[in-house]
């Protein structure tokens, strides 16, 4: 049995941050209390924080203070060997991880960074680390500038260094492999290790590789002019802007980063005009050099457009500058949740994690984190791909999020507009988003529209709606989008960044209409709170429904949970508990609350509770203590549209919970409705779980 894993390199710039990442997003993922600790840390003072720690502690939120995640700085250490005290040394290590590891469920350990003297020193050091804290091995091996038969030897030489102290390994990960190089490396390494090793190829990318404008300025130093927001911007190419215009103009790339005299206006402003064309590569940034700013009419020039890049102005001349951009070494930042993301994507994508969880002890814990669910539903959506349309495209927050999801791979998308039109606003926005991997529909020009619109004059002719109603309602996006999938064209839509609620749903009204048994269309919210995801019902549909409605609210509530992996306790909430209170609104929930028993006796419910005491068990002991859901309640039903709206909102802007929804329930086919006020976060969950919808019904 392990309750931790090693992870070790033999040289700096190995990679081993994106294990790192994507190995506790992953048990982030199967339990609450995940610990993280890194023996040897190569900053040199205890006043400077060790980067890495501080992205792993931060994007994560763990509760781990920092001082607990390291033992001792690199310089240290050096002096413990030279004093050879190496045996005070290791005690310290495993007394400071013992007391971390008493306190988690499970602790991932972070070897060394080998950015400074003694790499050989801290080799050994890994080895003897990993052994005396009784840790299997992640070994990390980087293939950048090696042979492939280099590449092999390596991963072989560290193998035996730790086999021999008896130190198990558990995977062998190589790392910015080139493609070509792949299939080779992965052949002769399982020629020559044991068959019980996982072995990880993961290809070079120049996602993870190439640097940002922001660690570009922090590098180079220098002063930001403009262009703060988009400091993420990633270069992957630079040009010296020494020549004429239109020469210069035939060397742009993708992502490429300027070097220019701050004196040269014209290579500014032809290089801003060109980030803003549609027949030229997306720009990075531009770096001036020679301490010259621009001339005040420039200035104003640039503060007038729409779009800004990065502009950076330098005091060291142009060829100096660009020998500094060409020596930095791309890190995986806090300040880069982009690569963050990237990083743990990739191990996603490369690593076999089931074949790892075998391999190591995984824990289930009673109840579900807020990171639980984020992953569960992450992994759900990619079991089976669906396609979702987005009717919205003329909304940056839905660009921004579908670029956000095509890059992660978990849904096929199409966004309704004009092409043009979003392809320039995606350019605008500078979004990394592959076109040729979305589909993006006008309805008015579209080759489904004429059926669309006869099927919908064939659904509703009964209402009085004529063939050209039915052709005019048919350039509406939400009809549009919501006969997609009615048609099978589409497995679900979301909307309402930009429409109301009303707008959105009124088509799936009706002609998607409800499901067999179901007589009102409802919605829940999942409320990741810090310690539990808690379901709340109806937050956004029905402003007062009668205790027929409440019942049906409720036992959807309680489906939706079990769907997405929430044992249901239900509480029907009311301002008295138990048998304390009378009145027509206490009356309603006490009826509501005997219907669901009575139609679902399989189904933990208690009403009417107020909200105290359904969430707090204290409280809930005390007002009903022989209750199977006070205290401990998580689909939380609320009376009217007014209580809940209002309760959620409160809940998610005090306690800074991630409010996931609403998820309409009780349709034929997944249509999902968006707040006018959400963000880019908000549409990228509410897709993911209209995907799972899909995928269950």
């Amino acid at each position: 049995m392990t309750k931790n894993i090693f992870i070790a390199a033999a040289e700096t710039n190995s990679g081993k941050s994106i294990v790192t990442l994507g190995l506790i997003n992953r048990l982030l993922g199967k339990t609450k209390k995940v610990g993280y600790f890194k023996p040897l840390i190569n900053v040199n003072s205890k006043d400077v924080e060790d980067p890495h720690i501080q992205t792993v502690l931060k994007h994560f939120e763990l509760k781990v203070s920092y001082s607990d995640t390291y033992a001792f700085t690199a310089e240290e250490a050096m002096q413990y060997m030279e004093s050879e005290n190496e045996g005070q040394m290791m005690d310290t290590i495993i007394s400071k991880f013992k007391n971390l590891e008493d306190n988690y469920d499970f602790t991932v350990i972070e070897g060394s960074d080998f950015t400074g003297e003694g790499t050989a020193f801290e080799f050994e050091a890994n080895v003897a680390i990993a052994k005396n804290l009784a840790a299997p091995v992640i070994i990390v091996v980087s293939a950048e500038g090696k042979s492939t038969a280099q590449i092999v030897n390596a991963a072989l030489t560290m193998l035996r260094n730790f086999e021999v102290k008896e130190v198990q390994v558990l995977a062998i990960v190589v790392n910015k492999a080139k493609e070509e190089q792949a299939e080779d490396i992965e052949s002769l390494l399982k020629l020559q290790v044991k068959t019980d090793k996982i072995l990880t190829v993961i290809p070079a990318n120049k996602g993870l590789q190439n640097p940002t404008m922001r660690e570009i300025f922090e590098n180079i130093g220098g002063k930001l002019l403009f262009g703060e927001d988009a400091l993420s911007n990633q270069v992957d190419n630079f040009v010296t802007g020494a020549m004429n215009l239109p020469k210069y103009l035939n060397h742009i790339k993708e992502n490429v980063l300027i070097v220019t005299p701050g004196d040269r206006g014209d290579i500014i402003i032809g290089s801003l005009q060109a980030n803003l064309s549609l027949n030229y590569p997306k720009i990075a940034g531009i770096v001036l050099s020679a301490g010259i700013e621009p001339e005040e009419p420039i200035l104003k020039l640039i503060e007038g457009l729409q779009t800004i890049v990065p502009i950076i102005s330098v005091q060291t001349g142009t060829f100096e500058t660009i020998a500094q951009i060409a020596a930095i070494k791309s890190q995986i930042g806090f300040a880069d949740p982009k690569k963050i993301e990237l990083a743990i994507d990739l191990l996603d994508r490369y690593m076999d994690m089931d074949a790892l969880d075998e391999k190591l002890v995984t824990f289930k814990t009673e109840g579900m984190t807020s990171h639980m669910f984020q992953y569960q539903l992450s992994q759900w959506a990619r079991r089976e791909m669906k396609h979702i349309v987005l009717p919205e495209g003329d909304d940056d927050r839905i660009l921004k999020a579908a670029a956000r999801l095509v890059k992660q791979g978990i849904v096929k998308l199409t966004i309704l507009g004009e092409p043009d039109e979003v392809a320039a606003s995606v350019r605008r926005l500078g979004l990394d988003m592959d076109l040729s991997k979305v589909s993006i529909i006008n309805p008015a020009t579209s080759d489904m529209f004429d059926d669309y619109a006869n099927t919908l004059y064939e659904l509703r002719k009964t209402k009085n709606v004529t063939q050209p109603m039915a052709r005019d309602l048919m350039i509406d996006v939400s009809y549009f989008g919501t006969m997609m999938v009615y048609k099978g064209d589409a497995d679900g839509m979301v909307s309402g960044a930009s429409h109301t609620t009303q707008h959105t749903i009124k088509p799936a009204l009706q002609f998607v209409k409800t499901k067999p048994g179901i007589s009102v269309v409802s919605s829940v919210f999942f409320m990741c709170l810090p310690d539990r995801v808690s379901v709340f019902g109806d937050c956004a549909v029905n402003p007062n429904p009668t205790a027929e409605q409440l019942a049906e609210i409720a036992i959807s509530s309680a489906d939706s949970s079990s769907r997405f992996g929430i044992e249901p306790r239900i509480a029907m909430l009311s301002y008295s508990s138990g048998t304390s209170g009378i009145g027509e609104d206490v009356d309603k929930v006490r009826k509501a609350t005997e219907i669901v028993k009575t139609k679902r006796p399989d189904l933990k419910v208690e009403g009417p509770i107020q909200y105290d005491a359904a969430v707090d068990p204290s409280v809930g002991k005390q007002k009903l203590p022989n209750s199977e859901v006070a205290g401990q309640a998580s689909v939380l039903v609320f009376p009217d549209l007014n209580t809940g709206n209002n309760t959620y909102k409160a809940v998610q802007r005090e306690t800074g919970a991630l409010a996931i929804g609403p998820m309409l329930q009780g349709l034929n086919k997944p249509v999902n409705d968006l707040s006018r006020g959400c963000t880019v976060d908000d549409i990228v969950n509410t897709v993911i779980i209209t995907a799972i919808q899909s995928q269950q019904d």
